[in-house]
């Protein structure tokens, strides 16, 4: 998910897509949405994503109208960084719109900020159902009390792997094996003539679940939860894999982007979210599935499940019908049928079962599809799964400076102690701590 501030192919893929006109953006005024004399009331929704999810959340929007015809949507959808952008402005200018998708890293930043609205009165007065979530997401989107985001998809980390290549090398992952017993597959693989892995080295949402199975995490509540020398270890891993070939050439996987490195062949395996899966498929030719991660002990993964959300603006005019419209995309089952696992797995129960990946036209989509949703439930039976601790205000600007920097580091361009105090620099400044 998340986020995840998944800036590049291994968090977001670059998630393509053009921008739809901006639709009236301006004239409901600092409130957001608008109304009119029959009693019928427009909001705004927007989203990031590609043109594909679009097209799925538009269909959706068709529903919702008919089922609420006294309620309008309006959208907008953007890539990644181009609506994060878009929305900061709005934003600040006291117009953001009346629903917006959104994530862990940003939702104490725009609290403090006085943009989100607080969806506990809606809750209250029964337009929002917070029942039928599976695995306690509903609490996903708490921060100090208040309900600033309600999931519409669960995802994890996970190993992607190229599948034939695992097993040509003689690898079998499996639930418990450790960082030694990775770092040895990737030997294994290597030898066969591919690098093991595309490089983990820049992927914030990988390096959280290694420090948390020491003990630690990327962020506390009000700053970072490790310190210069947990980070020294990390890259110092990275940089001596990337020496080694282990890990993949980074000019190489830079040279095919948007393309992964394992659909390319470059590498055999990449961390990133379980949901992406479909992705590889769409764009390798070979067979890919999900493998554990690596752990310290043989046990605690530091996992949590991550999630896109759905928040409300609170400068809405029409906070009854923003949490209306966010009930209707959680819980009513004609949403799961369309959108898939486009967001990730299904949060609310209703709408977990109503998508079954069995009957999607393309099979080998349902087979990928299949088992997201068994390795997000061998996690849930495991009983891994851990709370993730909301992100701080200037998370995003942390998590943009990690990869950056790492793959700076990667290529060359700085010593893992510069790369280290550089990061440590800018985050420090962007947490104001």
């Amino acid at each position: 998910m998340p986020t995840n501030g998944e800036v590049d192919r291994r968090g977001l893929l670059k998630l393509a897509g053009g921008s739809l006109a901006a639709l009236g953006l301006t004239a409901a005024g600092c409130g957001g949405g608008s109304g009119s004399g029959d009693g019928t009331v427009t909001i705004r929704y927007a989203w990031w994503g590609s043109d594909d999810r679009a097209k799925r959340i538009n269909r959706t929007i068709e529903l919702f109208e008919k089922k609420y015809p006294k309620i309008k949507v309006k959208t907008d959808f953007q890539p990644y960084l181009d609506f994060w952008k878009k929305f900061n402005t709005q934003a600040s200018g006291g117009n953001p719109p009346d629903v917006f998708q959104n994530a862990i890293g940003f939702l104490r930043k725009y609290d403090q900020r006085n943009v989100l609205l607080d969806l506990n009165a809606q809750a209250k007065a029964g337009n929002l159902r917070l029942d039928g979530f599976r695995a306690g997401l509903e609490k996903f989107g708490e921060v100090d009390g208040k309900l600033l985001g309600v999931p519409v998809g669960s995802n994890s980390m996970a190993l992607v792997i190229d599948k034939p290549v695992f097993e040509k090398a003689g690898v079998t992952p499996k639930a418990g094996w450790t960082w030694d017993d990775f770092h040895t597959a990737m030997e294994k693989i290597r030898k066969q003539g591919r690098a093991g892995d595309s490089g983990l080295y820049g992927v914030m949402y990988l390096y959280d679940p290694y420090l948390r199975q020491r003990g630690k995490a990327f962020f506390t509540e009000d700053g970072l939860g490790f310190d210069e020398a947990d980070l020294k270890e990390w890259w110092t891993k990275g940089y001596d894999g990337v020496k080694s070939g282990i890990y993949a050439d980074p000019k190489k996987v830079a040279q095919i982007k948007p393309k992964s490195a394992v659909a390319a062949e470059i590498a055999a395996a990449e961390f990133t979210w379980d949901n992406f899966t479909v992705r590889y498929t769409a764009e390798g030719k070979s067979e890919y599935g999900l493998a554990p991660l690596p752990t310290t002990d043989g046990k605690k993964t530091g996992q949590y499940l991550g999630s896109l959300m759905l928040s409300g603006s609170k400068r809405t005019q029409h906070p009854k019908e923003v949490a209306q419209f966010i009930d209707f995309m959680v819980h009513d089952p004609e949403v799961a049928e369309i959108m898939g696992y486009d967001r990730g797995v299904p949060t609310t129960t209703a709408q977990y079962e109503a998508y079954k990946p069995a009957d999607e036209k393309d099979k080998v989509i349902a087979s990928v599809n299949k088992e997201i949703a068994a390795y997000e439930q061998q996690l849930v039976d495991a009983g891994v799964l851990e709370t993730i601790t909301p992100h701080p205000a200037g998370a995003d600007v942390c998590e943009a400076a990690f990869l950056r920097i790492a793959e700076e580091l990667a290529l060359g361009e700085r010593s893992v102690d510069e790369a280290v105090k550089q990061f440590f620099t800018e985050c420090k400044t962007a947490l104001g701590s």
